[in-house]
Parts: structure tokens; C-alpha cells; sequence
């Protein structure tokens, strides 16, 4: 009795501080407007900004993944709140003990237990929508159980109509984003993240895609103990990544050609991506006592394209590098930019060949090519934001907000790495022979395998 009354003030207490935050968050939202329509900057601060950020941060349950999102989107957030949001971990409190076995129970009945030689009721990881913990089966085999906290989906729900009035807000104060694209696809990745049944065919998607890749390893999925909110995965042991920051540039450079195939090799060969190179997705594995490349753990925010997606993207990158005006207009049309005229495209041509750049020049260098990490793609970012005001609206499009993610997230690791590759080498490698019908074929057929529907 006592430790159902401790759950349940843990709840309660998780619970009432949603109802501050939500408080809090509105009552920014207000100063954030007044500012904007006064023209003021005082709403702006820094100590503002922590204040938000420490009251986000007391929280920590899913509105931590719409924030954090909200975060990545070009001036929705001024930039100090911006700022304070990406600096907060995704780590919730954790269940305790007594309500991970009612959990446990709902999901795979009353004798649960004997269904494992052991398992660890304290989490070994805990994020915004779940928490790990580490077990082992009947036979010896490892596992990485991943138990979703209860009521998740009204969670989210709420989560994302708090989105919609940031959206509709952001829209009325500031003309030069329709949001409208962006909404959707934050709200079908984050719902598709609820359903772990969806999140274990996307790894076998990937265990399919990356089979030869041996830099890159993704877990067994062990489907007689999962269901719609338990996941359990084989155990693959791993460091940090940023353990190895400061290690020798061999090793750097190692870690960063293996994240680049996990992410870059899934897209050119089967029009897949995943759209959070979160620092806690992915591991390093050693192999005879040296780093022999990346554990990618987590598959909730994976991102399945139409081939033709795929073929944009090559078609901008390769107008890009022979400056085909005809084939970047062909891309961007491809994508579902809308309006598109010589002074769209030359703004839409500023990120481009920002997130594009390392990919282009045919030489060694960091991602960053001697730019400060802290300033990375700040300039560019901020030339478009000045164009674009200045012209009038422009809608991305639904399918670009994860693609965009993912090669800021992934350019970000390239720079804890300070890695220094070829990266037009590694890239051509990728869509060496690159053919719109091939990639159809085995999309399709990788997407057969793992029980997933076409886009075509």
C-alpha cells in the first residue's frame, strides 16, 4: 500500500507540474507577443530565458520533446529561449519500482516475470516517452526492454495542441514561415514515436538495410516479448560517443565515416531516414579492444520517403556542384516548394549550400571548415530569415522538417568529432550509380520485410 501511495504522488506531483508549466509557457507566450507587436525586446532575456528553461526542465515528461523541437525552428522562439530549450536533457523521472511491475504486468501478464532470468526494475535510461531497463532471457540473451510511461498518448495530444496555438501565434506575428507543413509532420513523427510496434519495423528496416555494413550495428528485435507500448531489443553494449572526442583523429575520423553511413546508406538504398541524431541514440562498440563503430539504438523517429524525395535531393546536390540552374529549380518543385521564382531560389540556395557545403568540395576538411561551433550556420540561417521577411511567406514542406533535422544533427556530431574527411567522397560513394527505379524496387522490397506500407 505504501508503494502505490508513493506512485501515485509521483504521478500527482508530475501531473501539477504540467499545470505550472503550462502557466509558465503561456505566460512567456505573452511577453514573447507583446514584445513582438510593441516592437520591444524586453520579453528577450537571458534571465528569462533560464527561468522558462528551469521550469521546462522541473518537467521533463513529452512536452520536453515538442519543446525541444519547437526549438530547432527558425525564429518561432527568440533566440535566447531557443538557446536555454536545447540545452535540457530528455531525461524524466524514472517509475519505481512497484509501478514498473504493474506496468510490465499490463503488458505481458501476471507470471511477466518468468518470462526473463532477470530484470532490472531501476531503469538503465529514461527519456521523455519511456525508460530502459536492462534484463536477460531464458536462454542468457541480454535485453533492452523499452517500457512506456502510462498515458502517453493524451500526453502528446495535449502537447501538440499546445503546438498548433504556438504555430498560429508565430504565423500572425511573423509572416515569412508558414508553419502550417511544419506542424503536420512534428505531429505524425511524434505520434508514430508512441507506437513501439511501428518502432519495431523500423528496426528491422534497418537491421535489413545496414546487413553488410559492419561499422554500424542495430539490435535484434525479440517481437514474443513486445506489444504497442514495450519494446524489447537486444543489448548492445556501448560507450558515449563524446567519450572519444578528444581522442586520436584516426579514431574521430572512424566514428564519423561509420555515423555517416548509418544515416546516409539507409536514405540512398532505401529512401529512409532517422530524424534524431540525438547524442542518446547511438553508442560505440568496441572490437578487439579499439572502437569499431556505432550501436544505433533508437528507431522512433525514423522517416520514410517517396523514392522521389530521394532523387531531389540528388538533383539539388548535383545542380549545386555544376551550378544547373535548371535542376535545382527540378529539386526544390520535386520537394513541394510552391511560388518558386529566381529570388526564392537564390534565398533557398543560402542553406542549401550551407547544408550542402561539405558535401561539394573534393578535399579534406572539417564539416566546419574553420567556422566556431557555436556560430555554425548561425549566418546563413540568419541571411535567410532577412530575405525571406522581406519577401513574404514561404511553406516548407511537410517532408523536408526531418531531412533538415537530420543533417543539422548529423553536421553537429561531425563537430564534437572534429572529424576531417572527404565528405564529397563519402557521399558519391553512396549514390555512385544513383537510379530513381532501383531505389523504388528495394524500398520496396526492404519495406516488405519489415511489414511496413509503400509510399507508392
Amino acid at each position: 500500500m505504501a508503494d502505490h501511495d508513493s506512485e501515485a504522488n509521483r504521478f500527482s506531483a508530475r501531473a501539477s507540474r504540467y499545470a505550472r508549466v503550462g502557466a509558465n509557457v503561456g505566460g512567456v507566450a505573452a511577453r514573447m507577443a507583446g514584445a513582438k507587436l510593441f516592437g520591444a525586446k524586453g520579453g528577450e532575456t537571458p534571465s528569462n530565458a533560464a527561468a522558462l528553461a528551469q521550469a521546462l526542465g522541473g518537467l521533463k515528461g513529452p512536452i520536453m520533446k515538442v519543446a525541444q523541437l519547437l526549438a530547432t525552428v527558425p525564429d518561432l522562439l527568440p533566440p535566447e529561449y531557443a538557446a536555454e530549450l536545447q540545452k535540457l536533457q530528455a531525461d524524466a523521472p524514472p517509475m519505481g519500482a512497484a509501478f514498473v511491475k504493474r506496468r510490465m504486468m499490463a503488458e505481458l501478464g501476471p507470471d511477466w516475470q518468468k518470462r526473463f532470468a532477470s530484470f532490472d526494475l531501476k531503469p538503465a535510461a529514461a527519456a521523455s516517452l519511456g525508460q530502459v531497463h536492462k534484463a536477460v532471457g531464458l536462454d542468457g540473451t541480454p535485453f533492452a526492454c523499452k517500457l512506456q510511461y502510462p498515458d502517453m498518448q493524451s500526453a502528446v495530444e495535449a502537447d501538440l495542441k499546445q503546438l498548433e496555438v504556438a504555430f498560429a501565434l508565430h504565423r500572425r506575428l511573423s509572416s515569412w514561415l508558414d508553419t502550417r507543413e511544419i506542424a503536420k509532420e512534428i505531429g505524425a513523427r511524434v505520434r508514430e514515436e508512441l507506437d513501439y510496434e511501428r518502432e519495431a519495423k523500423h528496426a528491422v528496416l534497418y537491421g535489413n538495410v545496414l546487413r553488410d555494413i559492419e561499422v554500424v550495428r542495430v539490435p535484434a528485435i525479440h517481437h514474443d516479448l513486445s506489444t504497442k507500448r514495450l519494446l524489447t531489443l537486444g543489448w548492445l553494449e556501448g560507450e558515449k560517443i563524446l567519450n572519444f572526442a578528444d581522442g586520436p583523429i584516426e579514431t574521430r575520423n572512424h566514428l564519423a565515416q561509420s555515423m555517416f553511413k548509418a544515416w546516409w546508406h539507409p536514405f540512398s538504398r532505401a529512401a529512409v531516414i532517422h530524424g534524431d541524431p540525438h547524442l542518446g541514440n547511438y553508442t560505440v562498440f568496441s572490437e578487439d579492444g579499439r572502437p569499431g563503430g556505432i550501436n544505433l539504438l533508437d528507431y522512433g523517429c525514423v522517416r520514410i520517403f517517396h523514392p522521389r524525395f530521394v532523387g531531389g535531393v540528388v538533383d539539388l546536390y548535383r545542380g549545386l556542384l555544376t551550378d544547373d540552374h535548371s535542376r535545382i529549380v527540378h529539386a526544390y518543385e520535386t520537394w513541394g516548394f510552391k511560388n518558386l521564382n529566381r529570388e526564392l531560389i537564390d534565398i533557398l540556395n543560402i542553406w542549401a549550400r550551407f547544408i550542402y557545403g561539405p558535401l561539394l568540395e573534393d578535399r579534406t576538411r572539417t564539416v566546419a571548415d574553420g567556422v566556431k561551433p557555436g556560430e555554425y550556420g548561425r549566418r546563413q540561417a540568419f541571411a535567410v530569415h532577412q530575405a525571406l521577411k522581406e519577401r513574404g511567406p514561404v511553406t516548407v514542406p511537410q517532408e523536408f522538417v526531418f531531412m533538415d533535422r537530420a543533417a543539422v544533427g548529423l553536421g553537429a556530431v561531425f563537430l564534437h568529432l572534429r572529424s576531417e574527411l572527404n565528405y564529397h567522397r563519402l557521399f558519391e560513394a553512396e549514390i555512385d550509380r544513383f537510379s530513381l527505379d532501383e531505389l523504388a524496387v528495394r524500398q520496396s522490397e526492404a519495406l516488405a520485410v519489415a511489414g511496413l506500407p509503400d509510399p507508392l
